[in-house]
């Protein structure tokens, strides 16, 4: 029996009617979530990413600033904008995407911006209270999307062994954190291996639920996973395919054809874990939005 298929678009949309229906109440007590997303650059990847993020934005009635800046913008000059973002009092929200420009030091970058206005979770002081099992932090917009999927799909991580295969800063780790945390999606057993690890196959088949996150097409296949668990696929990758007429496919990390007639549950790839990330920066801003104030009234 083929796995059933967990719809990131779909779980993806409900979050986004809740999130309107949020940010509707909000602009009624006077308050309009505002999220600024900087673009460096012209590179293809990242203008459609940030162009898809700003109509999410939009559609949800979130306060939406983009701004793009040329590939010959200087470190001070990025920076400068970040200070001014930071001092927005109409901007809850701060997105600097990457990767950026040769000469751009993308950490002292992500250090500038103020922590409580990282929706994407990477400052240094964020990433410290998601290690430290902060319920309240800010948490990437990914691994976030991933523990939203798995609740609402009837997939409670908590006391299920759960393998990360993948441990970027991005994905890997703070997966890793979230899910144990003592906190809704959290109190799981985490295994965490990657690329390197011997016998890859022989951890992953212990995983209740297996999350892979590698960047590595078809690296996981089905004879790799325990027969009944849960798959998340946040692999993107781009394989040549003569057929089609771009010349290419998007597949993920998991060989899915095999997958699929082991597991009990996986996310395809489009369609599975990419909506969810957009889903998360959205609710991530209103969020900011609503500590923000609550902040400034307390002052």
């Amino acid at each position: 029996m083929s796995a059933k298929i967990i719809s990131g678009k779909e779980i993806a949309r409900a979050i986004r009617d809740e999130l309107n229906e949020q940010v509707a109440g909000l602009a009624k007590e006077g308050l309009v979530p505002g999220l600024a997303t900087v673009l460096v650059g012209e590179d293809p990847a990242s203008r459609l990413y940030v162009g898809m993020k700003n109509k999410a934005a939009a559609e949800a009635g979130i306060h939406s600033r983009q701004i793009t800046l040329l590939d010959s913008t200087s470190e001070a000059e990025l920076l400068a904008l970040v200070d001014e973002l930071n001092a927005d009092p109409q901007i809850h929200g701060i997105l600097v995407q990457l990767p950026l420009p040769k000469g751009i030091d993308e950490a002292k970058v992500l250090l500038a911006i103020d922590p409580e206005k990282d929706v994407d979770g990477f400052h240094p002081i964020n990433v410290g209270r998601l290690a430290t099992g902060d319920p309240d932090v800010l948490a990437p917009c990914t691994p976030r999307g991933v523990i939203e999927m798995l609740l609402r799909s009837g997939a409670d991580p908590s006391g299920k062994h759960v393998v990360v295969v993948g441990r970027s800063n991005i994905v890997g780790k703070p997966m890793a954190f979230l899910l144990l945390r003592r906190a809704p999606g959290g109190n799981a057993t985490v295994t965490v291996a990657h690329s390197r690890t011997a016998d890859l196959g022989a951890t992953t088949r212990l995983a209740d639920i297996l999350v892979v996150a590698v960047g590595w097409a078809g690296l996981v296949t089905g004879e790799m996973i325990k027969p009944g668990a849960v798959v998340i696929d946040v692999g993107t990758n781009r394989v040549d395919d003569p057929t089609r007429e771009r010349g290419y496919k998007v597949v993920g990390d998991v060989e899915f054809d095999s997958a699929k007639e082991v597991a009990s549950a996986i996310t395809p790839v489009p369609g599975g874990v990419g909506p969810m990330t957009i889903a998360m920066l959205l609710a991530n801003t209103v969020e900011a939005a609503v500590r923000q104030r609550a902040k400034d009234a307390d002052a």
